[in-house]
């Protein structure tokens, strides 16, 4: 299978790329391989099971056309302060231009008009007041929130238009291997189980997400691909009545925050914000199971959701960091029984565990059924902990009533960043023709910065 372009990874930085080849009119023979399916085949069937079952070969909510993005809450950051470090690389200039650029095409494929967390300019100074306060630094960024289930509509539209201006897309086959002959990438191996296939291509594109990491990390070892230890986040998702947030919730829609607590000063930030959302859960490929977030633009519950996440930076001589958090995880798992595990944060204050029937007389009801009550402090590490602990407490007084005793802990809450991939200014690695996008290349975080990545390497291309 010879072609121009081929993509691994249907997520936004690659189906981008492909987009803005089309529409830069680009006449190059691109191919995309994706080993989940088609979004109009992805189906999660907890709705109905109401509890997780471990769907096999992989999870369809991290897996398929537009990646982990189709299940999520659909937020699209629109500032180039949020979503990683690819400023650092290019410029905050461009990456903004390019915000702007890609915010107008979620538009053209039907994403909200309406722009979260602009305006009411004399509240939010109130909440910047209370956050200095605290000793935190509060993030102003826009946001147009697509929400779970139009962010499915608009990536449906999205494959459509990919497919129906000639771009093909292979579905169910994982790709096992880059095709590298003397330092230069030729291409890619990948098989559906049953067959195996040959992608010879001119250049090679690697967009796996998130879900990808380790993956990728893997590729980089074998290879000699360039690349730096990155960074893992270990943490929490917290789940309050949505009266607490209430105000926070009207004027940001989503509060990004930033703190370095005692005693260790490690980084501490708010991510993931979903009023009126649900705690959700999420399972990799070696059966680890992880919390997340989701927010739909009509179905709404009482509580509202977010993540607290501790910045781990390894030095010398240790170099997985990826593993590392997978313990932390797999160690949680162990705890719940293969479920996420739940816990009050008056109880880890109080050094016990927390019991079923305390979670049924508490004011907050938990969205995520399946979650096992129990302690979580018995398997995050002692720093990662003081640092959750610590930056709550601070967070109470921005949002007073959040480190209130019923409010929610869900663990294990992580978040994988590849092996940061040495690049240039034009995506390339170390390996002629060898591009990596996305978050799978270590450089972005979440759909927008991902989906610019791509827009640019398709302008390259």
């Amino acid at each position: 299978m010879k072609y121009d372009v081929c993509i691994i990874g249907a997520g936004p930085a690659g189906i981008f790329t492909a987009m803005e080849m089309i529409r830069r009119g680009s006449q190059k023979k691109i191919i995309i391989i994706e080993k989940g399916k088609a979004i109009e085949n992805r189906s999660c069937p907890k709705s109905k099971t109401k509890q997780c079952v471990n769907c096999k070969p992989y999870c369809h909510i991290t897996t398929g056309f537009s990646g982990a993005g189709a299940f999520s809450d659909g937020k699209l950051s629109l500032s180039s302060d949020v979503g990683g470090d690819l400023p650092n690389l290019i410029g905050e200039d461009l990456v903004q231009e390019t915000i702007e650029y890609t915010d107008k095409i979620y538009l053209e494929f039907g994403a909200d008009e309406h722009i979260e967390g602009i305006g009411n300019s004399e509240e939010v100074k109130k909440i910047r007041k209370r956050a200095i306060q605290a000793g935190l630094k509060l993030v102003d960024c826009p946001i147009r929130h697509l929400g779970t289930e139009k962010a499915q509509d608009i990536y449906y539209g999205i494959e459509q238009y990919l497919l129906s201006n000639g771009v093909d897309i292979i579905f169910g086959y994982e790709c096992t291997n880059l095709k590298i002959d003397n330092g230069v990438c030729t291409g890619a191996y990948a098989s559906n189980g049953k067959e195996d296939i040959v992608v010879e291509a001119q250049d090679t594109i690697v967009a796996t997400g998130r879900r990808g990491a380790e993956w990728l990390e893997n590729l980089c070892t074998e290879h000699g691909i360039d690349h730096q230890p990155g960074t893992v986040d270990i943490g929490v998702r917290v789940e309050v009545r949505n009266e607490i947030m209430e105000k926070v919730n009207e004027v940001l829609y989503e509060s990004k925050l930033i703190g370095y607590p005692q005693p260790f000063k490690n980084k501490v930030r708010t991510f993931c914000q979903n009023p009126g959302g649900f705690v959700s859960q999420e399972n990799y490929d070696n059966d680890l199971a992880v919390v997340n977030g989701h927010s739909y633009k009509e179905l709404k519950t009482n509580n509202t959701n977010l993540a607290i996440l501790v910045s781990h930076n390894f030095n010398v001589p240790f170099n997985q960091p990826i593993a590392y958090a997978q313990k932390v995880g797999e160690l949680a798992n162990m705890l719940g029984a293969g479920h996420i595990l739940v816990q009050r944060f008056g109880d880890i204050l109080d050094g016990k565990r927390t019991w079923p029937k305390e979670l049924a007389q508490s004011n907050l009801k938990p969205t995520l059924p399946d979650a096992v009550a129990g302690d979580i402090t018995a398997a995050i590490p002692y720093r990662a902990m003081m640092n959750i602990i610590n930056f709550i407490q601070a967070l109470d007084h921005v949002v007073p009533g959040f480190a209130s005793t019923e409010t929610l802990l869900y663990a294990p809450e992580l978040k994988f960043y590849s092996n940061r991939v040495t690049m240039d200014v034009d995506f390339n690695t170390s390996v002629k023709g060898l591009h990596c996008l996305g978050d799978s290349s270590g450089w972005t975080r979440g759909l927008m910065m991902a989906s610019v990545m791509g827009v640019l390497m398709g302008r390259k291309l």
